[in-house]
């Protein structure tokens, strides 16, 4: 394949971390990236250079982008953590295969991006751009945390951000394992849906029965594990609520105000705890083995259609910067850009 010298790319504006603390997770982007020419990269030994087909547009890209996630911004690289694509130079026996990946230094919102040649992953010919586009963040996030729950012995589980693409993935895995997932959301229309796709319970945040379901919900289920994203005084609510033992797992930041803790007892009396889950150092830590078997169940769930990616948009790059307002502001889906 012959390829352009240069190519467009949705980079960084600024370098490191933002400045004054935790802000929203914000919905316009063009304080943060801009539409530029860039020259098209040279892989190098290890490395490998994808056509984009689809890009991934998830929360974590949203806080990266304006300086708030876990890891620094390099101003001039263009943003976006995951995505898909056809390989088309590099070092790889994947040259001309379909594949999902992280990008590597260099961001999916480009119409090419560079990749670990060791972490890419081959994907089946029957799974859509819009599933693979998205095969890591979520999905992975998801069979990892869902193994702490049966590692756990859990019964039941609490998590919050319940109706996001990773709570609806979270809901299937548990009704497939006879486990009660309970989501909690913020809204009253999103607990019938949940509910209908095995939800064994909902709690809604903003309800003026909140505090009687929580009780009514503890006493039923028991809920040990509680994957949180959000790290609000809703999920502190919740995890004190909870029984001897509990575990909040917080895999998030959403929130902007952080949670106050007023019941530092239980973690000497009932053996709760609170720990992290960053899903790059999940899969750093994790024998290859296993994460290729779960690689292999993922793909297995979005091609029988046990899983699927709700797509509310996917908006051509060109357009994408004028276009994220809008689209980033619809609820319970996913935007996707396509270069």
């Amino acid at each position: 394949m012959t390829l352009p010298d240069t190519m467009t790319a949705l980079v960084l504006r600024e370098d490191g971390y933002a400045s004054g603390g935790s802000g929203d997770m914000p919905t316009d982007l063009a304080p943060f990236v801009e539409l530029t020419t860039l020259a098209v990269p040279q892989p190098k030994e290890g490395q490998a250079l994808i056509k984009v087909a689809r890009a991934a547009v998830n929360p974590s890209d949203l806080m990266f982008v304006s300086g708030q996630y876990g890891q620094p911004r390099k101003a001039g690289m263009p943003a976006g953590f995951e995505g898909v694509g056809e390989v088309v130079a590099g070092d790889t026996p994947l040259l001309g295969q379909r594949v999902s990946f992280f990008g590597l230094g260099w961001g999916t919102w480009a119409e090419y991006a560079m990749a670990d040649a060791r972490m890419m992953i081959p994907l089946r010919p029957d799974l859509r751009d819009e599933d693979a586009a998205g095969l890591i963040v979520n999905p992975m996030t998801a069979m990892a945390m869902f193994d702490i729950v049966r590692a756990d012995g859990a019964g039941a589980f609490l998590f919050t951000a319940g109706g996001s693409q990773l709570g609806k993935f979270l809901i299937g895995l548990a009704k497939d394992a006879g486990i009660a997932a309970i989501p909690v959301v913020r809204r009253t229309e999103q607990a019938e849906a949940l509910k209908a796709l095995g939800a064994a319970d909902v709690l809604v945040s903003t309800a003026s029965d909140f505090a009687d379901r929580t009780k009514a919900v503890m006493a039923e289920h028991g809920p040990r594990i509680l994957l949180d994203a959000v790290a609000d005084q809703v999920a502190a609510d919740l995890f004190f609520a909870m029984p001897r033992g509990a575990r909040w797992v917080c895999y998030g930041r959403l929130a902007t105000t952080p949670p106050r803790l007023d019941q530092m007892g239980q973690f000497i009396f009932m053996g709760k705890r609170i720990e992290g889950f960053w899903l790059s150092s999940w899969m750093r830590e994790t024998p290859p083995e296993t994460v290729a078997a779960i690689v292999g169940e993922v793909q297995a769930r979005f091609a029988s259609g046990a899983w699927h990616t709700d797509v509310s948009e996917v908006l051509p790059l060109a357009e994408a910067l004028d276009r994220f307002p809008k689209a980033l502001a619809a609820k319970d889906a996913k935007v996707l850009i396509a270069p």
